[in-house]
């Protein structure tokens, strides 16, 4: 008899029915994307650059205000505390620039050095406070008597040096004239007592040729043959007041 093959293939059928609604019904499974950090709205990144922009600014007023203090410090290392002119450091450079000047230009001028002939009188006498008023009167006195383009500077003690600008060899020697008679009519009242100073100058020319050392090397021995032509002078008057 075939019946019971038919129940058989029924049953089958059935069973494939089964697994398939069966299959249908699972869940799928949901696939986990790893967690994304949030991103940045337009405020965050504007935050950011001004922020960035901020630091900047501050750096270059550090950086300007750092430049500025090396400028001051550098001046300061070129200039004589208690005058307020070049030390020696200051006018040596000053003297060297002026002398690469004139070998590329072919210009000319003059050195003179100028030594304060009664100071130290002046000091053991009456201190050194009364030295430096002295030195600080014939720092004025000369400053007044050159030209803007001319230098002033402070060699160390009671020795000045002038750089002056297109002077002939009669006028440079007429100027250092000028120069001691300014500083001889110089008078001051310490404890009661006028007091005058006094001032050697020796000259030397400058031009293409010169040497920065050798110039100096020559205007101060010329200062010094100068100085004892004056040693007949008194070496300090005190006249009371």
């Amino acid at each position: 008899m075939k019946k019971p093959k038919r129940a058989s293939a029924a049953k089958a059928k059935k069973g494939r029915k089964t697994s398939a609604s069966r299959s249908k019904a699972a869940p799928k499974r949901l696939t986990r994307r790893p967690a994304q950090p949030p991103r940045r709205g337009a405020s965050g990144d504007d935050g950011a650059k001004e922020t960035t922009r901020a630091t900047i600014r501050g750096l270059r007023t550090k950086l300007k205000e750092a430049l500025r203090r090396v400028a001051e410090l550098e001046a300061a290392a070129d200039t004589d505390f208690l005058l307020e002119i070049p030390n020696r450091r200051g006018f040596e450079r000053e003297l060297a620039r002026a002398i690469a000047y004139m070998k590329r230009y072919r210009a000319s001028g003059a050195l003179i050095v100028l030594d304060v002939d009664r100071l130290k009188p002046i000091n053991d006498s009456f201190g050194h406070g009364a030295g430096d008023e002295v030195l600080k009167a014939i720092a004025a006195t000369l400053t007044r008597q050159v030209r803007a383009s001319d230098v002033v500077g402070r060699l160390g003690g009671d020795e000045f040096a002038l750089l002056l600008w297109n002077l002939s060899e009669t006028d440079a020697k007429a100027k250092a004239a000028a120069f001691e008679q300014a500083i001889d009519e110089l008078s001051f009242v310490f404890r009661g007592q006028h007091v005058t100073a006094g001032a050697s100058a020796g000259v030397a020319l400058l031009g293409a040729q010169s040497d920065a050392g050798r110039a100096l090397e020559e205007a101060d021995a010329a200062m010094y043959v100068r100085k004892a032509h004056r040693r007949h002078e008194p070496r300090i008057r005190l006249v009371s007041s």
